[in-house]
């Protein structure tokens, strides 16, 4: 598979905003990419898109699903003195957005960029900045303009309930490290797309046609709870694993969850992939995420009768500036590949 157009499609995407709720610009590219590869797409009536790579049998048993929507803010109020408050879209540490640039994006198409910071920022000034807690209601947004009241701010065309995303500041290191915001779950919809990419160049026969689903409100927790086909009775996500103290994901393999918030993902799926792990030499690692959901969980909740799974790479930092490395990219998207090619299980 293609790695380097992996990454190249990763980075355009992670640098398109989309946080939930509006995911339009980014969701295109995916519709023009899968369509340039000879992928027939379509959108659910909620905005999610559903595409087919084809195969012998046009009635998908299986699914492969990611979201391209990602955590970000919206205006919640215009304060007097020109600043905004705002309120969160996904759950994140106000601690991992203190003086991150961003953008807001108001209804007739402007953007003005800003930056967030507590509202006791300098220590030259503040005895409490330091210890001054980071929730939400000590937090604003300064906007990059000559404002100072709330008319000021309203006189640009700002307004409640306007679209606030975080610059992403993608940098893919000689070392062959991704740092991103928005790699959850960004890099799965890039990984996705080279998948298919490999499958359509190299005219590579399907016995069943396989469904691909992109999601679009994952991160508030209904992503796919419609838009699966109904013939589907496998659904793999491919979503992120979650290294760092007392885990057993890495930023090098392929992460494959046995349980997270909502409870243990399906046994035979699971070994089932762990399987094709071993047998085609696959860096991979089974963990387990106490504070985590996914796309499985929404479709499940919602009444799908299927086999549930999920798999990603190893993105240390997860709701911050993430991290991950290109080999965990290779590794799950080869885990992917893989799973496509095996045989459906046994029902």
């Amino acid at each position: 598979m293609n790695i380097n157009y992996v990454i190249s499609i990763m980075k355009k995407i992670c640098e398109t905003p989309s946080p939930s709720g509006w995911t339009n610009a980014a969701m295109n590219i995916v519709k023009e990419e899968l369509e340039s590869f000879g992928i027939n797409t379509s959108f659910t009536n909620k905005g999610s898109l559903s595409a087919l790579i084809p195969g012998k049998n046009p009635t998908p048993n299986k699914a492969l699903a990611a979201h391209i929507d990602t955590l970000g803010a919206m205006v919640k109020k215009i304060k007097d003195n020109g600043r905004i408050a705002f309120t969160p879209i996904g759950g994140y540490t106000m601690s991992s957005i203190e003086c991150e640039n961003c953008f807001i994006h108001t209804a007739n198409n402007s953007i003005y960029t800003g930056t967030v910071y507590s509202i006791k920022p300098s220590v030259h000034i503040h005895e409490d900045c330091k210890t001054l807690e980071r929730n939400l209601e000590n937090m604003e947004i300064v906007i990059d303009e000559k404002v100072s009241s709330a008319d000021d701010v309203q006189n640009l065309g700002i307004e409640v309930g306007d679209f606030i995303t975080f610059d992403p500041r993608f940098q893919y290191t000689n070392s062959g490290f991704i740092k991103s915001r928005h790699l959850d779950d960004k890099a799965c919809v890039a990984i996705l797309l080279g998948l298919c990419k490999h499958i359509m160049d190299n005219k590579i026969t399907l016995e069943d046609s396989v469904q691909i689903l992109i999601t679009n409100y994952e991160e508030v927790g209904h992503g796919a709870s419609v838009g699966l086909i109904p013939s589907i009775k496998e659904l793999l996500c491919l979503d992120m694993g979650a290294p760092g103290t007392g885990q057993n994901s890495s930023e090098y393999s392929v992460s494959i969850c046995a349980k997270d918030s909502g409870g243990p993902y399906d046994f035979s799926l699971r070994n089932h992939l762990v399987e094709l792990a071993r047998n085609n030499n696959i860096d991979y690692k089974v963990d387990i995420y106490p504070h985590y959901g996914s796309d499985a969980g929404a479709a499940i909740r919602s009444g799908f009768d299927i086999k549930f799974g999920l798999i990603g790479p190893g993105i240390y930092a997860s709701h911050s500036y993430e991290r991950t490395h290109k080999d965990s990219i290779a590794n799950t998207a080869e885990l992917a590949l893989k799973y496509i090619l095996s045989k459906p299980l046994n029902y």
